[in-house]
């Protein structure tokens, strides 16, 4: 067995050191193994929500706490939303978080203590949709005083679409009543009375729908305080009665309706009025309407025997209006022969004032100014011509001899550089005995360590090329 020595001379048995991650693993193990699930109670501190989804928080009583854990699929069956300070019962696997080392709670069930799960969940959505202003009264609809259709959102086989259809042919059996056939209890049907109610307002046939279910426990009516449908609800354009449960029940949906019916019975009774009450209602205005028709008939035929009195005698206005007419007919030819004088004056004075500032003369003088100015224009314009093509002929000339002195100038430079390239030209160097030694990839051969024996060489002549393969190297001795 192996041992460690210290400065200290204490000796210690390798087997007995952990690891820190090994000793972790070792406790998790443990406590997993050996600590089983159990139910808690205590109180919700430090709760905190991250974008994972997952719940973290800390369960303590007045001397201890413990971290817990309550992850997302675990969570879908839960009706309320845990707050800090409240107390409740969870049901928790202890076990030992490696990464940090903490000893914390798996959380698989969370119940509330005293007030049942719904009532919180209930309390809460509450809470929320009044602060999101769904329960304003500004947002309530009127309910309409003429009601031809009724839109009745609920299930088929439930007593309370029969309770509807009995007072609404006993109060009014002139509306047409339609069933937007659903569930209202159970998994999903939240959802599928707001599909029902979207579907009875897009319809758009309905004059008010009646959203109604019978008596229950709270679990029974659960789907009315859906989220879902409480905005449902608020989004639908046609007006609502919320007719759920019992009298003695409240849900979400009640809140958020246009109006709320202790019964479904009420809610048919809310929604279309008494045909009794409007026959006697139609009486009472059939007679007030005859004494306002005898009344107002006693009063026209007052006015009219005072308006006959005012009348006079037909053949009495025909003269008057006869003696009217001739008059008038007399002013109208004075005024006319009057008018026709006085503009014939006129016009004549205007003829000898036309005549006075006749144009054709001042025309004529025009014309022989314009005849004057072309005349001197194109004279000019010759003229002009004339000079540019004298000053066009000196710049020809001139630009010729430019380019014969500057042809000039350049050949004797072109024959100057032709003849210091021909004694600087390498051909001119191998004219004079000399050669250029090339390997097979053409590379001009400068020392005799780049080429070996067996090599195959080009020498550049003056006349051509020789093609040679190398036997023999031998360098020059350094004195």
């Amino acid at each position: 067995m192996s041992e460690l020595e210290l400065n200290t001379n204490t000796q210690f048995n390798l087997d007995e050191i952990y690891s820190v991650s090994d000793f972790l693993s070792l406790c998790h193990s443990t406590i997993e193994n050996n600590m089983p699930a159990c139910w808690l109670q205590g109180e919700i501190s430090n709760f905190s929500r991250p974008a994972s989804g997952h719940w973290y928080f800390s369960l303590k009583d007045k001397q201890g706490q413990i971290r817990c854990a309550l992850f997302r699929l675990n969570q879908r069956h839960l009706k309320f939303n845990p707050e800090n300070g409240m107390e409740v019962l969870v049901h928790a696997t202890p076990t030992l978080y490696e990464a940090r080392g903490d000893f914390q709670l798996i959380i698989s069930r969370i119940e509330a203590v005293g007030v049942g799960n719904l009532q919180i969940a209930f309390e809460q959505l509450k809470s929320k949709l009044r602060d999101q202003g769904l329960f304003d009264p500004q947002y309530k609809k009127p309910l309409p005083t003429k009601i031809n259709t009724i839109g009745v959102v609920s299930s088929s086989s439930g007593a309370v679409i029969q309770d509807i259809i009995k007072v609404l042919n006993k109060r009014y059996p002139f509306a047409e009543i339609l069933l937007f056939d659903c569930v209202v209890q159970g998994k999903g049907s939240a959802e599928k009375l707001s599909q029902a109610l979207y579907a009875a307002d897009k319809y758009g046939g309905c004059d008010i729908l009646i959203l109604a279910r019978g008596g229950g426990s709270l679990e029974d009516l659960w789907a009315f305080n859906e989220e879902v449908l409480a905005k449902a609800i608020f989004a639908t354009k046609t007006p609502i009665i919320s007719a759920v449960g019992h009298e003695t029940d409240t849900t979400i949906a009640d809140f958020v309706a246009d109006k709320r019916a202790p019964t479904p019975s009420a809610a048919a009774m809310m929604a279309a009025p008494d045909r009794l009450e409007l026959l006697s209602k139609l009486g009472k205005l059939h007679i007030n309407l005859l004494q306002q028709m005898r009344q107002t008939l006693v009063g026209y035929e007052s006015q009219l025997a005072q308006l006959n009195l005012q009348i006079p005698k037909p053949n009495q206005q025909f003269n008057v209006f006869s003696q009217r007419l001739d008059g008038l007919h007399s002013n109208l030819n004075y005024y006319a022969k009057t008018t026709l004088h006085l503009n014939q004056n006129k016009l004549s004075t205007l003829l000898e004032q036309l005549k006075q500032y006749s144009p054709n003369v001042e025309i004529t003088h025009k014309q022989a100014l314009a005849e004057l100015a072309k005349t001197q224009l194109i004279n000019n314009i010759k003229r002009s011509i004339s000079k540019k093509h004298l000053r066009l002929s000196a710049l020809s000339q001139s630009l010729e001899k430019s380019i014969h002195a500057n042809l000039k100038q350049q050949q004797g430079k072109l024959s100057i550089n032709m003849t210091g390239l021909n004694h600087l030209s390498p051909l001119n160097t191998l004219s004079r005995g000399y050669s250029i030694s090339m390997l097979e990839d053409n590379r001009v051969l400068n020392t005799t360590t780049e080429v070996k024996i067996g090599a195959l060489m080009t020498t550049r002549l003056s006349d051509g090329k020789i093609y040679s393969k190398v036997e023999k190297i031998e360098k020059n001795t350094k004195n």
